[in-house]
This record gives C-alpha cells, structure tokens and sequence, in this order.
C-alpha cells in the first residue's frame, strides 16, 4: 500500500527472474563489458552474454555471414542458437583499435577464433568485428556487435612476377 493506504507499490523485476529490464551488473568501462562479453561468448553462458547487452529494441548484432539481428529479443534468441550448437569458442583478440568518449565507444578488432567441441571443432577462423557500448545510468552496455569473415591474407613474393609498367 502507498502512503494513505491507497493503491499497491510499484513492482521491480528481478534480472534473476527472466527479465531483461533490469541488468544487475554494471559495467564501469566499455573495456569491462567487452571483457564480460567475450568471457560470456567462451563459456557459452546466455545469461552472462545478454547481461552485457543494452535491453533496448534498437540494439543490433550480426554474425559472420548472416542477417542482421534487430532488438533484444532476436539477439538472444539468436545467441541462445548459437550456444545450444554444443560449439565452445576459444577466442583470442588481436589488431584492436578503440575510439571512446563519454558516452560511446567504438570498438574494431580481430577474433582469432578456436573452435572447441561440436561441429567444426579444431577449426580455425579470423573474424573482423566491430562493436559498439553506449554509456548508461546502468553503466557500458553493448549496442552492436558486427562480426565478418577476414578476408584471405594477401601472399607475398620476393620478387614480382612481372615488372612493373608504370613507375609513380
């Protein structure tokens, strides 16, 4: 009952429960929710994995070759895929590049990434990503994760097959 005996409390739900409307932790850096995603995506954990996500609809995330994922539902769900493949990714970041403010930070990098278990265990992948946190009352959370095959390195020789017809 609210004060004067009139009408009921508000309710919070609990993060525990199932709702996404609350995240229990709170990320104090981008670094701390790209260290916590990661960590999530290696022990294939949904819950710890959409603890980093920000909870709004305009979040988005994109694998390595398929459609682009719009809003918190269609991300887990699509995680939650991932994770029940019974594939456990070790991965190993390179090349990054962060470009933060206050607000927003832009993360690029390179997922060196082991494939443990499952199909295509023992296989190995490079992935460009760049993901983005936005800064909250609730702390860093994840608005974007974007994951591309890298393309094939470019073979190097010695000497040219064929020399050059124009000089700069």
């Amino acid at each position: 009952m609210l004060p004067g005996g009139k009408g009921t409390p508000f309710q919070l739900v609990s993060a525990a429960s199932g709702s996404h409307l609350l995240n229990k932790t709170i990320y104090t850096s981008p670094q701390d929710a790209e260290a916590a995603f990661y960590a999530a995506l290696q022990r294939a954990d949904l819950d710890a994995m959409m603890e980093v996500w920000s909870a709004d609809e305009e979040v988005s995330c994109i694998h390595p070759g398929g459609a682009r994922l719009t809003g918190f539902e269609q991300v887990r769900a699509n995680w939650a895929q991932i994770f029940k493949s019974g594939q456990r990714l070790q991965v190993h970041l390179s090349d990054q590049v962060i470009v933060s403010g206050v607000m927003f930070s832009l993360h690029s990098l390179h997922e060196n990434i082991l494939v443990r278990g499952g199909a295509g265990a023992g296989g190995r992948s490079i992935v460009v990503t760049t993901n983005a946190y936005l800064r909250s009352a609730g702390g860093w959370r994840m608005v974007l994760h974007h994951a591309s095959p890298a393309p094939a390195p470019v073979v190097r020789r010695d000497t040219p097959l064929e020399a050059p017809k124009i000089l700069h």
